[in-house]
C-alpha cells in the first residue's frame, strides 16, 4: 500500500526489485538472514528488518540508488556498523538497507593542515592505523568501531570529548545525498566559514534522516608527547561527581574522565580480569608533555583526596592503558554478567555538569525503588551518563519497570535543564522525550525534514513521529 508517497508493506515491488538487481547485481541482496543482521539492535527496540540491502561503492552510486527508490517511493535506511542503539537502523516501513560498507576509502590526509577526507564506511581504528607513521590521530573514541559515517549520523562522542568535542565539531565539511537523488557539499577545508546556513552541522546528527552522508572531511590532532591515565576510588558516586566538577572548575586539561559505579567495577573484575576496588570509580586519562601531565595529575589528585579519593593508580605505557581502556569500553558486556541470561537495556541521559551529582544520587535511588539492577557508567566530563538496566526478557513486570525507569530519568534530565540523550541519538526509542525536550522547535525540525524529504523516504520514522496522515507526508 502507499501513505503520503512512501510505498509499504513487505517486500519490494517486482519492477523495483529488478532495476536494483540490474544495475548492483550480486550487491543487491534480499535474503532472510543478511536482512535481519542490518535490523539487528543490542538493546529492548525489536529489529525490524528491510526488505533489501544494497552495498553502493561510490557516491555515484548511491545517487543512482536514492534516485531508484524515491521513483518508486520506498524508503532507505542508511547501514554503517550496526552499532547504534537507539533503533536508528530499523526498518518500520521496510525499504532498502543503503550499506555504506564498501565505501571505505581514505580519499587523502593532508598532514600540514591536520585533516583527513574519508568515505563513510572507514572507521576510526582504520582511520587511527593509517595516520600513525603521520603524528596524528582522530580523537573522537566512542568505544565500539563505528563506521566515521554512521559517527556523523548519529553526532557520536565518547570517552575523549571532555577535551576534543564531538562529531559536531571534528567534521568541518561533507558530501551527501539528498532525498531527491542530488550531491551536495556543505563547505570545504578552511577551519571556519561564515558563508550560508551551516549544512554541515544540520547532517551531523540526523540520523539519516535528511540525507546519507557520501564523504567527510574531518579535523585531526597532534599526537600527545605523553599520555597518562590515572584512575582512583571513592566512597560513593556523590563523591566523585564533585571531584569532576572541582577538577573542570580548575580548568585542568583532561582528555578523559570516566565514572564507574560500584555493581559496573564488580562486573568489569569479573567480565576483565581485574581487581580494583569495588566502590565507584574514576578513570581519568591526561594528554601533553611530560611535564605538563605529571603536573596536571598532581593537581588531579590533591582535588580527588579533598573530596574522599583513595587508591590511587597510574598507567603510563601503551599496554596498561589499552587494557584500562578497554575494560571500560566493554561494560555493556560486562554488566551482563551481573545477572546472567538477562537482557540488558541501556540508555543515557546528559546534565549540566553542576547538577550531575544530584542527577545521579536520585537515579540510584530509583533504580532501587523499582527494584531494578541498573549499573552506571558514564563519560562525566561533559554531563554524561549511561545506565544499563538489566530485565528478564520474559518478565512483563520488568519491562514495565525499566519503561518507567527510562521515562523518568529523560524527564529528570530536561527538567535539570539536561538532554534525553548525550550520544545515543533520538531513533525510535526517545521521540516521545525529543517532543518534551525541543517543545515548539520541534515543528522547525519537521520543516526542515518535509523541505527536504518531503514524501519521507529517508529513514522514516526516527527523530520525529510519523505524520497522522501515516508514514508518508
Amino acid at each position: 500500500m502507499e501513505s503520503g508517497g512512501l510505498t509499504v508493506g513487505k517486500g519490494l515491488a517486482t519492477a523495483l526489485s529488478a532495476a536494483l538487481q540490474a544495475r548492483f547485481g550480486p550487491r543487491f541482496q534480499a535474503g532472510e538472514a543478511l536482512r535481519a543482521q542490518h535490523a539487528a539492535t543490542t538493546t529492548w527496540i525489536a529489529p525490524q528488518p528491510p526488505d533489501a540491502v544494497v552495498f553502493p561503492e561510490t557516491t555515484a552510486e548511491v545517487a543512482e540508488l536514492v534516485g531508484l527508490c524515491a521513483a518508486a517511493g520506498v524508503a532507505m535506511v542508511p547501514f554503517g556498523a550496526g552499532t547504534s542503539l537507539e533503533g536508528q537502523v530499523n526498518a518500520p516501513h521496510g525499504g532498502v538497507s543503503v550499506d555504506l560498507s564498501r565505501m571505505d576509502r581514505i580519499v587523502a590526509v593532508h598532514a600540514e593542515d591536520m585533516d583527513a577526507v574519508v568515505q563513510p564506511g572507514v572507521t576510526r581504528s582504520r582511520l587511527n592505523a593509517h595516520l600513525r607513521d603521520t603524528g596524528l590521530f582522530f580523537p573522537l573514541d566512542p568505544g565500539a568501531d563505528a563506521t566515521l559515517g554512521g559517527m556523523a549520523a548519529t553526532r557520536a562522542s565518547g570517552t575523549t570529548a571532555v577535551r576534543y568535542g564531538t562529531m559536531r565539531d571534528a567534521v568541518l565539511a561533507l558530501e551527501a545525498v539528498l532525498p531527491d537523488g542530488s550531491v551536495i557539499r556543505t563547505g570545504g577545508r578552511a577551519r571556519k566559514s561564515a558563508a550560508g546556513y551551516d549544512l554541515t552541522r544540520l547532517l551531523v546528527g540526523s540520523e539519516g534522516t535528511l540525507g546519507i552522508i557520501t564523504e567527510l572531511t574531518l579535523r585531526l590532532q597532534g599526537i600527545p608527547e605523553a599520555v597518562l591515565a590515572l584512575r582512583c576510588s571513592f566512597p560513593d558516586t556523590v563523591s566523585a561527581c564533585e571531584t569532576v566538577i572541582a577538577t573542570l572548575q580548575c580548568a585542568l586539561p583532561m582528555a578523559r574522565i570516566e565514572l564507574l559505579d560500584a555493581l559496573t567495577v564488580r562486573a568489569v573484575n569479573a567480565y576483565s580480569g581485574l581487581d580494583l576496588p569495588e566502590t565507584p570509580l574514576l578513570l581519568t586519562e591526561f594528554h601533553g608533555s611530560p611535564a605538563g601531565v605529571a603536573e596536571t595529575a598532581e593537581t588531579f589528585t590533591a582535588i580527588a583526596q579533598d573530596h574522599g579519593g583513595h587508591g590511587f593508580a597510574q598507567a603510563t605505557t601503551p599496554e596498561e592503558r589499552t587494557r584500562l581502556w578497554q575494560a571500560r569500553h566493554d561494560v555493556f558486556w560486562a554488566g551482563l554478567g551481573l545477572r546472567p541470561g538477562a537482557k540488558g537495556i541501556s540508555t543515557d541521559a546528559c546534565v549540566p555538569v553542576s547538577r550531575l551529582a544530584e542527577c545521579l544520587r536520585a537515579a540510584e535511588a530509583k533504580a532501587a525503588e523499582l527494584g531494578l539492577i541498573a549499573p552506571i557508567a558514564g563519560h562525566v566530563g561533559d554531563g554524561n551518563f549511561h545506565n544499563l538496566i538489566l530485565i528478564d526478557p520474559d518478565s512483563a513486570a520488568e519491562r514495565k519497570a525499566a519503561e518507567t525507569y527510562i521515562g523518568w530519568l529523560n524527564d529528570l534530565a530536561i527538567s535539570m535543564e539536561g538532554t534525553c540523550t548525550g550520544e545515543h541519538g533520538v531513533g525510535q526509542g526517545k521521540q516521545a522525550y525529543l517532543a518534551r525536550e525541543a517543545g515548539p522547535a520541534l515543528r522547525a525540525m519537521a520543516a526542515i525534514k518535509a523541505a527536504l524529504d518531503p514524501h519521507n523516504i529517508m529513514n522514516p520514522g526516527k527523530i520525529l513521529p510519523a505524520p497522522a496522515s501515516g508514514a508518508g507526508r
